[in-house]
């Protein structure tokens, strides 16, 4: 009788298994990043908060197209930590791309992150390949206003097949 009820005991507790994971919470409200510091943790040390100013969460120029005349024919205008302090820790960042006639965003990933893509104007093939056993291309040829996500760690690429 003791074997069943340690029997039963095991499944029941192989049956029932939970997984409590999830992202915390921030032990801040912001940690704008000081790049005059020589410590890093977790990116880079902390702005004192007395200090922050509204500059910090501030980033002018993606209303400047970039340069495409370069063998891809499209360049990536950044917004990172580099460029906006206020981004440290948050995991999250931006860019603008442009792109010339038939210029290309080579095929490319990001291992830890999810990126989501939306056309201002003209027209734009995206695809990204699965990682599956078949490894499809999914594609698609989006106008202006649409928007593709591309999911974390995929290898993916965008190209202009329009005149702007």
């Amino acid at each position: 009788m003791a074997n069943h009820i340690v029997f039963f005991t095991l499944v029941a507790l192989t049956l029932c298994h939970l997984a409590f994971a999830f992202e915390p919470s921030p032990l801040q409200d912001f940690c704008v990043a000081d790049s005059t510091s020589s410590a890093r943790v977790n990116g880079l040390a902390c702005k004192n908060p007395m200090n922050v100013q509204a500059d910090d969460f501030f980033f002018s120029g993606l209303n400047i197209m970039g340069n495409t005349s370069n063998p891809v024919g499209s360049e990536v205008t950044p917004v990172t930590v580099a460029q906006l302090p206020g981004l440290n820790t948050l995991g999250i960042s931006m860019v603008r791309i442009d792109y010339a006639s038939w210029g290309l965003n080579p095929p490319h990933t990001h291992p830890r992150a999810t990126e989501i893509l939306t056309v201002l104007e003209g027209s734009l093939q995206v695809g990204f390949v699965t990682s599956n056993p078949e490894n499809r291309l999914i594609s698609k040829v989006l106008q202006k206003g649409d928007v593709f996500v591309f999911p974390v760690g995929l290898v993916h690429f965008q190209r202009n097949v329009g005149r702007k």
